[in-house]
């Protein structure tokens, strides 16, 4: 078998293979409501043999969200809509997951086909949070918390961890990267605090340890927690990959068990040397230096190179994102490609079989 159809275990869920669904932003939502979009969504992906589904960017609060069509975890209304899809994506032998994330400054915008731009309070907006009160790039100047109002935040994550698992997910993810709220805490291009959640390392990732330890404490020691962080600012005077190996340590300490590296996000007007697997390296510096399991993601888009990124060590699994959306059964035909045992959703064993 190869690596990539290789079944991975994380505490007490086995998940069918490696080749993953990154989470990808829908703008679709009403009232941070899933709905059949968002079934139809995730759930090919899971029809398409995924190993593990992982839900877009779903917001800890109301003002957390990107834009107003985000998803969220902040309503018990909510457990219901994602309740219906999970079961759904559960069904057809994936495993399924929830990016819990909060946008800080980068929230409040219209969708990206609208614009991107900020949205006024009069045209569905809100005002905007962050560790600082610069903006980031053209959008609108946020607030800068106040510190007992960033001490209250992993108890928003907790209580979006509490309702994923009502709700039937089997991951939590972490977004802590791509410039949103807890990005705008550990970057020292954004964070400019003088309190306990700024100044040095210690100062910078004291908030991210928080949520991680808030989060871990109420999902069920059986179920795995992931983190998405941004493993280099793309700067000199920024987050490096070192720090990152530093970070890792100290999240696997707090209970996550896997690190998906992303990188950038942070500030506006950065270059990024894009290009097929680019971010691979991150993931692998962290998983050979900090010894922590790594998802490799960032223009991963044929069998051969995602096999190579887990043969060699790179990645414990791949992400894909807009490859799957081009071809939602990428697994499926990968593995005819790879000649691998592709593990068969039960939907498709008739077929096969014809």
């Amino acid at each position: 078998m190869s690596r990539l159809f290789e079944p991975v275990k994380f505490r007490d869920v086995e998940i069918r293979n490696r080749a993953w669904v990154a989470p990808m932003c829908q703008y679709s939502a009403v009232d941070g409501l899933p709905g059949d979009w968002h079934l139809v969504h995730l759930g090919q992906f899971a029809t398409g043999g995924a190993g593990l589904v992982i839900s877009e960017a779903t917001a800890v609060a109301p003002e957390g969200r990107i834009s107003p069509g985000d998803t969220g975890l902040y309503d018990d209304e909510q457990v219901a809509a994602w309740r219906r899809i999970t079961d759904f994506v559960r069904a057809r032998g994936a495993a399924v997951g929830v990016q819990l994330a909060h946008a800080g400054r980068k929230a409040s915008t219209s969708a990206p086909w609208e614009g991107g731009h900020s949205l006024p309070e009069d045209s569905g907006g809100w005002p905007t949070v962050s560790s600082t009160d610069r903006p980031f790039g053209q959008l609108s100047a946020p607030r800068a918390l106040d510190t007992a109002e960033v001490a209250a935040l992993p108890g928003r994550f907790a209580e979006a961890a509490r309702r994923a698992e009502e709700a039937g997910f089997d991951v939590v993810e972490l977004h802590f990267a791509h410039g949103y709220l807890a990005h705008q805490f550990y970057s020292p291009l954004v964070n400019d605090r003088t309190d306990e959640y700024g100044g040095d390392f210690a100062g910078r990732v004291r908030l991210l340890l928080e949520i991680t330890e808030a989060v871990r404490g109420v999902w069920p020691a059986g179920k795995p927690l992931f983190a998405r962080i941004s493993a280099t600012d793309w700067s000199e005077e920024g987050w490096t990959g070192a720090d990152s190996v530093r970070l890792a340590a100290l999240l696997a300490e707090r209970g996550v068990d896997l690190v998906d590296a992303s990188t950038g996000g942070a500030v506006a007007g950065i270059s990024v040397p894009v290009g097929p697997g680019y971010q691979v390296p991150h993931a692998r510096q962290i998983r050979q230096e900090a010894g922590v399991p790594t998802g490799a993601v960032g223009m991963i888009t044929s069998p051969e190179q995602a096999e190579e990124i887990l043969a060699s060590g790179s990645a414990d699994a791949v992400l894909l994102a807009r490859q799957l959306l081009r071809d939602p059964h990428w697994p499926l035909h990968a593995a005819d490609r790879l000649r691998a045992d592709p593990l068969w959703p039960k939907q498709y064993e008739r077929a096969a079989a014809r």
